[in-house]
């Protein structure tokens, strides 16, 4: 009895490794994997012979948990009919004949619970967990068993390619070469993880993390807002302009007919040169596109046609913004400066949990700079647009806004948007 309980537990143990290397296998991250086989030593060596053949590793470890999962049942059979046994005395021959015809099934349901449960569930949930870590740590016996059944899992994938060509027309054992997107994404960002508060990351990381998001950023989230457009009419003089050129810094100033929503072109401050007579005459068209659109759409756009900015129209056809080809490449390298670029927005970290921000700041920076999790949503990107969404109004001044675990002081506000703001993170008790 006592041989065949360790016999059980190791069938156990040995079905446990089997399913959980099965499982970190296709869950561990790929590029993870590729860096460890870059580095030098035994278990580099080791890690590139069990993944030079995706379908012969799987194979072996499917084939050493079926010999292990036959092992167990062939002993717990045992087990469970003497245990059975001898819960009755002898002298009940009909209870031990109804004991005997429900014996199967029995032994059935208990082996059957005590597998999922040792050997399947948590070991699956656990090397899926942790497989980045445990693929490294099981690497040597794992390649050991590699090693032991190769000529079976030889055998079983010659049969399963042939059945593959022949019946269904497809290649059989194919080698991933390449990586998926979430897979260097979700690389980079446990990167991110690993750096302390205090210490600066590497440009050249968060350049690649940009480049990830790039292809799902909406010209809303990088638009330079309706109420920071700078803009004239077009009945203006072109002294006038020259004036506000020079006052700005700026190369290019939009023009519109009645209101801001009605957009016609833009000047460009060279052509003030030609001393035109009237601002239409050196009127220069402008493109225009959705706030839903993405911005590497917009980047090529502008690229193809030779243009450097695109007014944002909202839903209705009004004036939300204005994007720049600047503005673009700053979701990829960060900010640019610029000795024109308005330099008003406040950031200040008061004490461990109380901080002021100006409304215009985005929640996402934010959130990178000072690891605070303010909530963020589809419908604002800034830290003034997450107060009026909670609120659904602009709330009055030195009036404070309570979201989750932040207290929000409106320290300045106008009658149109929210200026400066005090954020009182509530820490747990």
């Amino acid at each position: 009895m006592d041989s065949s309980l360790i016999i059980i537990v190791l069938s156990l143990l040995f079905s446990a490794f089997f399913s959980g290397m099965e499982i970190a296998f296709v869950s561990a991250n790929k590029i993870h994997i590729e860096i460890e086989k870059k580095q030098e030593g035994f278990l580099a060596k080791v890690l590139t012979l069990l993944t030079d053949k995706p379908s012969k590793f799987i194979a072996t470890m499917l084939i050493g948990n079926n010999i292990a999962l036959v092992v167990y049942g062939l002993f717990m059979g045992d087990v469970l009919m003497d245990w059975f046994q001898n819960l009755l005395p002898t002298n009940y021959q009909f209870l031990n004949a109804l004991l005997s015809d429900f014996s199967l099934l029995s032994q059935t349901v208990i082996s059957t619970l005590l597998i999922l449960l040792t050997a399947e569930f948590l070991p699956k949930v656990f090397f899926q967990i942790y497989s980045n870590a445990l693929i490294k740590v099981f690497a040597v016996p794992a390649y050991f068993f590699y090693l032991l059944f190769s000529v079976i899992s030889w055998f079983v994938i010659k049969v399963s390619d042939f059945i593959l060509r022949v019946f269904f027309k497809t290649e059989g054992d194919e080698v991933q070469l390449s990586f998926t997107k979430l897979e260097l994404g979700d690389y980079i960002n446990e990167q991110m993880e690993t750096v302390e508060e205090e210490d600066d990351v590497d440009s050249e990381i968060q350049i690649f993390q940009n480049a990830l998001e790039f292809s799902t950023v909406k010209a809303r989230e990088v638009m330079v807002p309706r109420t920071e457009i700078t803009a004239v009419e077009i009945s203006e003089t072109p002294k006038n302009l020259a004036k506000l050129f020079s006052e700005t810094g700026y190369s290019k100033i939009l023009i519109y007919k009645d209101s801001i929503d009605e957009i016609i072109g833009y000047v460009h401050s060279y052509e003030l040169f030609k001393k035109p007579k009237t601002i239409k005459s050196i009127l220069l068209p402008v493109e225009f596109v959705p706030e839903t659109m993405l911005i590497q759409d917009i980047l090529n756009v502008l690229t193809k046609k030779r243009k450097s900015m695109a007014v944002v129209l909202d839903e209705y056809g009004g004036t939300s913004g204005i994007l720049t080809v600047e503005d673009i490449i700053e979701e990829l390298f960060g900010e640019i400066e610029d000795e024109h670029d308005s330099t008003d927005l406040y950031e200040e970290q008061i004490s461990e949990t109380e901080y002021k921000f100006s409304a215009r700041m985005e929640v996402d920076y934010i959130n990178e700079n000072y690891k605070l999790e303010l909530p963020e949503g589809e419908e604002y990107e800034t830290l003034g647009g997450l107060i009026v969404n909670k609120t659904g109004e602009i709330p009055e001044q030195d009036s404070e806004v309570t979201v989750g675990n932040f207290t929000f002081k409106i320290l300045e506000v106008s009658t149109t948007k929210i200026d400066l703001v005090s954020v009182r993170v509530h820490t747990e008790d």
